[in-house]
């Protein structure tokens, strides 16, 4: 197995000190560079391991933090933070911007060579750099079909993939509908996999605290989203040493 190493990374952000996990794989020369971005709940284990996956595929990969350090389990906390947040895309970016400096600022990470792969809050946040015209080489999101400002998708650099559950009440069909006619009205190379049965946070194993309702694991599709952002990452970002 490749040898791969972490480190929690501290940045400021959105007026808090940010706590990001940072995975290397081995060797000691660059390497293509994975930004993940957690569910609204913040960063967890979930996201660390999606890390150290890549990084065993051979990406300097950094899951960004979203809330200080903390883990919000209570959903309406979560909720009182997250949608003030998703309701501000300049919010968005500086978060967003702020975990892209430090991943460009890692010696490991080839900064011309940036991939952001995000979850629910964290996939708005990806969006929106790209709606920034952040020069990334893919953008790939789960639950996380969100609109931004009108005309400003037409600064995406890059392919677009959104996986959503099709039962999914956060993300439903009519806001799929407005996200995909955003993405081809701009130009962007979009997909969009609807995964059948699957609930909002289909990609997350179950927890043990409240969730808002709408919420569900379907492990069958979390694996076939993990290996669609795989391909995904294989086809825009490939690891080529």
């Amino acid at each position: 197995m490749t040898t791969v190493t972490t480190r929690t990374v501290e940045y400021p952000a959105d007026d808090l000190t940010m706590i990001g996990h940072l995975a290397l794989p081995a060797g000691a020369g660059r390497r293509p560079a994975v930004l993940i971005g957690p569910e609204g709940m913040g960063l967890s284990d979930v996201e660390r391991r999606r890390a150290e996956a890549l990084a065993e595929l051979g990406y300097v990969a950094l899951a960004f933090d979203l809330h200080g350090g903390r883990y919000l389990e209570d959903p309406e906390e979560m909720l009182a933070r997250c949608m003030p947040l998703l309701a501000d895309p300049d919010r968005m970016r500086g978060i967003g911007h702020a975990a892209l400096d430090v991943l460009r600022a890692e010696p490991r990470a080839d900064p011309d060579r940036i991939a952001a792969v995000g979850y629910g809050t964290g996939g708005a946040v990806a969006l929106e750099l790209g709606r920034d015209g952040v020069d990334l080489r893919a953008i790939g999101t789960v639950n996380a079909t969100t609109t931004g400002r009108p005309g400003e998708a037409a600064r995406i650099r890059c392919p677009v993939w959104a996986g959503v559950g099709s039962e999914d009440p956060i993300m439903p069909p009519a806001q799929r509908d407005a996200f995909t006619e955003e993405m081809q009205a701009a130009g962007v190379d979009w997909r969009l996999v609807v995964y059948g049965g699957a609930l909002h946070a289909f990609h997350h194993p179950p927890v043990d605290h409240p969730t808002v309702p709408g919420v569900g694991h379907h492990p069958r599709h979390a694996q076939r989203a993990w290996r669609d952002i795989v391909a995904l990452l294989a086809e825009c970002l490939p690891v080529t040493d």
